[in-house]
């Protein structure tokens, strides 16, 4: 029996590779559902390519297109809204949701697919970020194994296997280090988006790519970890790595170091995702050690501001990296937008962690109060109009 397999953001980048991942390996898998927030266009054209049982355009004002272009295929189901996404994910057919979405977006979805015991090929870092504690509690109630996709932690993920209890002593976690890397803090303040969106190794969505420009990305991933591995953000190291060879590693208690190599190409951990434990044949460039020199530096945490207060936040706890989320996600529009400069985006973010009501111990309902709150703050300090 082929896999069945929800994609939530099939248009965006890891969903869009997530898809020639099922297509190379046709026999084994199929797209159960195919999920995106505005893209009507490219969905039907997935959906024409691959015929899910079902699609959902988030973006309910898209829903007479979609049924529009999907009307000779009556086939395919056509769904609209945020709760038409949380509803399709706990299909009896599905065996594995991959949560793509970008952003605050994929909380609800992930709750419901972990509480329909579905498997996670998890995506969408801002789950984590948000809602650590809530999600892993969910996951060990409802046996839902949660599987990384970033390829940082599925390098990490891949270290430890065959690990056992064996105790981990330092996780080391690699970033390029954005385009920016050697810029002074004078450059950085005049930096475009259009700087901005040149990643030197990696073609992400807008959205992410200012996101490891600004280095937020990175500490999100620092949470993240701490939550799939349960290390401690302190025992957590981020290593500049230009050439993005060494995904990560995982130092041991004896002080051996396990790392995962390969070449730049996302399809690597999202199959690794759906195929887990077992490994299948993925066309592309292998790693020529001879051709790449490895290089690692010392992150500038003063420079690169975003990265230090994504430790502040999940050094405090509580609803702060919620905070620090809302606020990165209003910031990195308003950037995009023309609305405020780069470096202005740490400021922004670190005066809404100073101006939303901290919570130690949050729930779900705190989550999306708290999510509500620091937008509106980041949002005044933008100057944009709620």
């Amino acid at each position: 029996m082929k896999k069945q397999i929800a994609i939530l953001g099939s248009t965006g980048s890891i969903g869009t590779q997530a898809l020639q991942v099922i297509k190379e390996h046709s026999d084994l898998y199929e797209a159960y559902c195919l999920t995106a927030n505005n893209s009507v266009e490219e969905l039907a054209r997935q959906a024409r390519k691959f015929n899910p049982a079902a699609v959902v355009i988030a973006n309910e004002d898209k829903y007479d297109e979609l049924k529009r272009l999907l009307a000779d295929l009556p086939d395919i189901k056509v769904y609209a809204g945020r709760r038409a996404i949380d509803e399709i994910v706990e299909a009896g057919p599905i065996d594995m949701v991959l949560t793509a979405m970008v952003g605050f977006a994929g909380l609800s979805p992930t709750i419901h697919a972990i509480k329909a015991h579905k498997k996670i090929c998890l995506a969408n870092k801002e789950t984590l970020v948000v809602a650590g504690e809530l999600i892993c509690r969910l996951a060990a109630e409802h046996h839902s194994p949660i599987i990384p996709v970033d390829s940082e932690h599925s390098a990490i993920f891949q270290s430890i296997m065959g690990e056992g209890d064996n105790r981990i002593e330092k996780l080391l976690l690699t970033a390029s280090g954005g385009p920016f890397r050697n810029f002074t803090k004078e450059q950085l303040a005049t930096v475009t988006k259009a700087d901005a969106l040149k990643h030197p190794t990696w073609h992400m969505g807008a959205k992410i790519t200012i996101d490891s420009a600004t280095m937020m990305n990175k500490g999100f991933e620092v949470i993240e970890a701490k939550w799939l591995f349960g290390v401690p953000a302190d025992k957590i190291q981020v290593l500049v790595h230009p050439q993005s060879i060494v995904h990560s590693a995982v130092q041991f208690c004896d002080g051996a170091v396990k790392a995962q190599l390969g070449v730049p190409d996302m399809r690597l951990p999202i199959q690794f995702a759906f195929s887990y434990p077992d490994r299948l044949h993925l066309e592309g460039p292998r790693l020529d050690l001879f051709s790449h020199p490895l290089e690692f530096f010392e992150p500038d945490m003063d420079k690169f501001r975003c990265l230090q207060l994504a430790f502040d936040a999940i050094s405090k706890g509580g609803n702060m990296p919620c905070i620090v989320n809302a606020a990165n996600e209003v910031v990195n529009r308003g950037f995009l937008e023309d609305r405020c400069s780069f470096t202005q985006m740490a400021d922004v973010i670190e005066k809404t962690m100073q101006r939303v009501a901290f919570s130690a111990s949050a729930d779900y309902d705190t989550y999306i109060s708290t999510d509500a709150e620091a937008r509106r703050v980041a949002k005044e300090l933008l100057g944009i109009e709620s």
